[in-house]
């Protein structure tokens, strides 16, 4: 049954009723080869032009921001320049990477993020594909994470976001077992209030430009469904390729880096 998401104020609701949830992971301070991590004049760019949408009349979709991974960049740079717009956003948090990898935030940056207003939600233990863990290693990676989140913030934790955008029925039964109410994918779609069990998200990567991020939000717009389009085609590749190679050749595309999306096995 479709469940209201706590996170969007009450009086949001109403209009529009059509949601397009974006998904970033890092912001550096100059630009990078790698695909994943966004600028921050760029990020600047795109906070403006969802600012710009939330206040315009005719907005039919509504643009929603999230972040995985936990990078520190996701306090030191994000949430200053979220906040001068008067924007929100989830952070989904790799609960393991928290306090021990280098370049991720400290237990105390992700209470500052919740205490200053931001949804904070799980993205794993360890950034490990759900859909190869055992039944052992799933409950650990669903389970200790939220757990670990609650007890640090202080507040429940009932929204995920899948590492790599991988699931299937057994790893979303196994959300759900967890205390999770919503599941965050890669999937690229527009979401209709309230809210289902599983929502969708667009990756947004450095070289996408606020104007090209435009033209989905405009009425009667083909982009989103293309991109929906080129996402299943992408799935079937991941079948046939299989993960492994299907990785290898994500990190040599993305001009992935050392360290950054779990080593590589998160490739979306």
């Amino acid at each position: 049954m479709p469940l209201r998401d706590e996170s969007i104020p009450e009086e949001q609701t109403q209009r529009p009723l059509r949601r397009l949830f974006l998904l970033y992971h890092e912001i550096r301070p100059s630009e990078s080869r790698y695909s994943y991590a966004v600028e921050t004049g760029m990020f600047e760019r795109h906070v403006e032009l969802f600012a710009q949408m939330r206040e315009a009349e005719s907005c039919e979709i509504w643009p929603e921001l999230t972040f995985d991974d936990g990078h520190r960049s996701d306090v030191e740079i994000a949430a200053p320049i979220l906040q001068a717009r008067g924007l929100t956003a989830r952070f989904f948090i790799t609960a393991g990477w928290t306090g021990t990898k280098t370049g991720y935030m400290g237990w105390a940056e992700v209470r500052s993020l919740h205490e200053a207003g931001f949804s904070i939600g799980a993205h794993g233990w360890s950034h490990k594909l759900l859909t190869h863990c055992g039944d052992d290693e799933l409950q650990m990676e669903l389970v200790q994470s939220r757990l670990t989140l609650e007890d640090k913030l202080g507040s429940s934790v009932v929204t995920m976001s899948l590492p790599g955008g991988r699931s299937d029925r057994r790893v979303l039964a196994a959300c759900a077992a967890a205390g999770y109410t919503q599941v965050y994918t890669s999937e690229p779609r527009a979401e209709l209030l309230p809210l289902g069990t599983t929502v969708g998200r667009l990756n947004i990567l450095g070289s996408m430009q606020p104007e090209w991020i435009a033209t989905l939000f405009e009425p009667g717009s083909r982009v989103l469904s293309s991109l929906e389009r080129r996402y299943r085609m992408k799935e079937a590749a991941k079948k046939l390729l299989g993960d492994r190679l299907y990785a290898r050749l994500w990190a040599m595309v993305n001009r992935r880096e050392p360290g950054t999306d779990g080593g590589g096995e998160g490739a979306e």
